[in-house]
């Protein structure tokens, strides 16, 4: 597997939660289409559909969604949460429920309709309790249109509960929205066992695609009512009837695509998602949680403080740490220097490995840790 992932010798790859390195089939691809292109032009559009079709097969597998019309290829996460928050139809004085401590994409969607639509944006400490869903459940009241939620924080490593949220939510009416970002492609992810509305995450992270291509799921009983405001040829239902003047949006999450598809994305986010189905999200999980605590123990052994949750239900792929007395942004920047790729999160520092993360790049850089401690 490493033979995927030739990183110079210099490089040790803990970043996989912001910018994920491409595997090696994935660039031939690209170099592959870009040929193609060069030596062909669009004699082949057609074998191109195939792969965006293939794309949304496979997305769908790795959500469980009930089909591939559900799923739509945005941009980035944040145009599949502004697709959401601009499409639901407010009523002055409903509320959101959110977590405080979210990425801004997650975050500043929302508060947007607090200046547009009159609504409240609740946001939960996460960190005040020990069990943060009781948090976001005791925050829920009869106002309550939509909860929105990432599957694992990005600073701290906090893996939620979806399922039981999700839950809490279905039964007192009330959306669910989730963003995937920091479980697709690290561990299992069911949308339809935890009750989800409304899925989003950007490919570039433990998918290991590129920037720029984004899964949108939408339950299909809520495809018609979300209010579209962006128009295009693609999101009509017959796009290759360009001469009708008569059109109408697309019956499958098709309509919320306006233009013409980001096909190179496609292609490279296609062949990734392949690596890591052909062995499997399950198998991947494991290795990657042994990974996880294979650096915990290290970083135990060096004196660090943990800041992601030590139980394995409530972490993932994400090990945050910090020292009791060094400043970290400090430590931040010996190790970027060593070739250590890591990112200061949480007034710490965050390691996120993965499956294919060999043992000897892990001590490499438990070593170089422990020398900028000295």
């Amino acid at each position: 597997m490493e033979s995927e992932f030739p990183l110079n010798d210099n490089i040790v790859h803990l970043n996989h939660a912001g910018v994920a390195p491409w595997p090696k089939r994935t660039i031939e691809i690209i170099h592959g289409f870009a040929k193609e292109n060069m030596h062909r032009g669009s004699q082949r559009y057609k074998q191109w559909l195939k792969i965006e079709q293939a794309l949304r097969e496979q997305l769908r597998q790795l959500i469980n969604a009930p089909s591939t019309d559900d799923i739509a290829l945005l941009k980035s996460t944040s145009e599949a949460l502004s697709t959401i928050a601009f499409g639901i139809p407010w009523k002055k004085g409903e509320n959101i429920v959110i977590g405080r401590q979210e990425f801004p994409s997650n975050r500043i969607v929302w508060q947007v309709l607090e200046q547009r639509y009159g609504v409240k944006v609740h946001m939960v400490d996460l960190d005040s309790t020990s069990v943060a869903e009781d948090a976001v459940l005791e925050r829920i009241d009869h106002r309550t249109r939509l909860v929105a939620l990432s599957s694992v924080q990005y600073a701290s490593g906090l893996r939620m509960n979806l399922e039981r949220v999700g839950a809490f939510c279905r039964d007192h009416g009330v959306l669910f929205c989730v963003d995937a970002i920091q479980s697709l492609g690290a561990e299992p992810f069911d949308a339809q066992r935890i009750h989800a509305d409304f899925v989003v995450a950007d490919g570039h992270k433990w998918m290991l695609g590129p920037e720029g291509v984004a899964l949108f799921y939408c339950a299909a009983q809520h495809r018609n009512g979300l209010r579209l405001h962006q128009y295009g040829w693609h999101m009509v239902q017959n796009r290759d009837d360009f001469q009708s003047l008569d059109w109408r949006p697309a019956t499958d999450a098709r309509r919320f695509e306006c233009g013409s598809a980001n096909n190179l994305g496609i292609h490279a986010l296609h062949a990734s998602l392949g690596l890591l189905l052909e062995n499997t999200i399950e198998a991947i999980h494991k290795r990657l949680c042994a990974n996880v605590q294979y650096l915990i123990d290290g970083l135990d052994a060096l004196g660090l403080e943990l800041i992601t949750p030590r139980p394995q239900p409530k972490r993932a792929g994400i090990v945050t740490f910090r020292h009791p007395e060094k400043h970290s942004h400090e430590i931040y920047r010996q190790l970027q220097q060593q070739g250590i790729l890591c990112a200061p999160r949480a007034g710490g520092i965050r390691f996120s490995p993965h499956f294919y993360t060999p043992h000897r790049a892990m001590n490499r850089a438990l070593n170089l840790l422990e020398n900028a401690l000295a």
